[in-house]
């Protein structure tokens, strides 16, 4: 699964699974522009990948700032020449009974999961479109599909991730783009490493696969939707859960 040529722009890369996409899509032979507020350790990101003799370059971004995603967006188009590969990882919880969620809540987890999807695909597709080629990747999650008490928030962003999945497959489909999701069960992550023993094992005992995801699981999934060997798939929602959630 070669991206020699190839330029990906993954947000949220600074840590966590926008740290394992952009090491995967560079060790594939992508050039990666590397998006999220923590320059200090998006630069530890890319010098992983130099190191390895990869490509990468450092845009500073608040994912939630319309202004600051077009000026990212712009930067990178400017220094790389084109975006083929756009990663919509950045994300945030902000979680509360719905009966108790502050509208401020509210707004802060939608306009960051899903608004800044909407806008960073607006960056990028014109470029898509005249070059005839494009892959388009958004990080949703199992709780957009099942639901979540105390993440109505959380959960209707990820829902209407797949929804905008769907809908931008439809639009640009005949221009040799795809746009395609993940979503992820319970991964070995930041915003994990804060649930209480019980809740740990409340969730195995509900995988198949005895097991919590790692990062490298789900970009692993994003390699491939990034790549020529997944040219025929489009608006599909591809689980990474460990069976958590079938069908």
């Amino acid at each position: 699964m070669s991206l020699s040529g190839r330029v990906a722009l993954v947000t949220g890369a600074s840590q966590g699974i926008g740290r394992a996409c952009a090491l995967k899509l560079a060790q594939a032979g992508a050039a990666v522009a590397l998006a999220a507020r923590n320059q200090q350790k998006l630069e530890e990101v890319a010098q992983r990948i130099t190191d390895s003799d990869g490509k990468a370059a450092v845009f500073p971004v608040d994912i939630a700032n319309e202004d600051q995603i077009k000026s990212a967006f712009k930067a990178a188009l400017g220094q790389f020449g084109k975006i083929d590969v756009l990663v919509n990882n950045a994300g945030i919880t902000h979680d509360q009974l719905v009966m108790r969620m502050k509208r401020a809540d509210w707004d802060s987890v939608i306009n960051t999961n899903l608004t800044s999807a909407y806008l960073c695909i607006q960056q990028v597709v014109s470029s898509m479109l005249k070059q005839r080629w494009g892959r388009i990747i958004n990080i949703t999650s199992i709780f957009g599909q099942m639901g979540q008490a105390g993440q109505a928030n959380y959960a209707s962003s990820k829902a209407g991730l797949i929804g905008l999945t769907m809908a931008i497959a439809r639009e640009v489909g005949s221009r040799n783009i795809t746009c395609n999701a993940v979503a992820p069960g319970f991964i070995e992550t930041a915003m994990t490493a804060t649930l209480s023993e019980e809740l740990r094992q409340s969730a195995l005992k509900n995988i198949p696969l005895g097991r919590l995801g790692t990062p490298e699981d789900v970009a692993n999934s994003v390699a491939f939707l990034a790549s020529e060997e997944a040219a025929y798939v489009t608006g599909h929602v591809l689980s990474v859960n460990g069976g958590m959630l079938m069908g």
